[in-house]
């Protein structure tokens, strides 16, 4: 299984940003897709869900109405898009999945930086 989280970066605060993550080595549709992210000095959150066919939606509270995760299948991927961005949105962020045998797989990350 690999996870390739891309899309991070600078931005400024308000400002949108959309992360990709591109998934292989399992039956991506099959399974639920989260985003987490982990502020420095801070432990990782779950940011956002979305089960197989994207039938459940789940947002942490401090991103809702302002982040939205979905999924395409055909290409294996999995989107956070951003907006309104804040400062406190600043974390590396990361994908993550749990196979059909309960093992846990993480992507690399991608660094988010909310800055004026």
């Amino acid at each position: 299984v690999q996870l390739v989280e891309s899309g991070g970066g600078l931005v400024q605060p308000g400002g949108s940003l959309r992360l990709s993550c591109t998934a292989s080595g399992f039956t991506f549709s099959s399974y639920a897709m989260s985003w987490y992210r982990q502020a420095p000095g801070k432990g990782r959150e779950l940011v956002a869900a979305i089960t197989s066919a994207g039938g459940t939606i789940n947002y942490a509270d401090s991103v809702k109405g302002r982040f939205t995760i979905s999924r395409d299948d055909a290409k294996k991927t999995v989107y956070l898009q951003m907006g309104s961005l804040k400062p406190e949105d600043t974390a590396v962020y990361y994908c993550y999945v749990v196979d059909g045998f309960r093992r846990a797989y993480w992507g690399q990350g991608t660094q988010v930086t909310v800055s004026s």
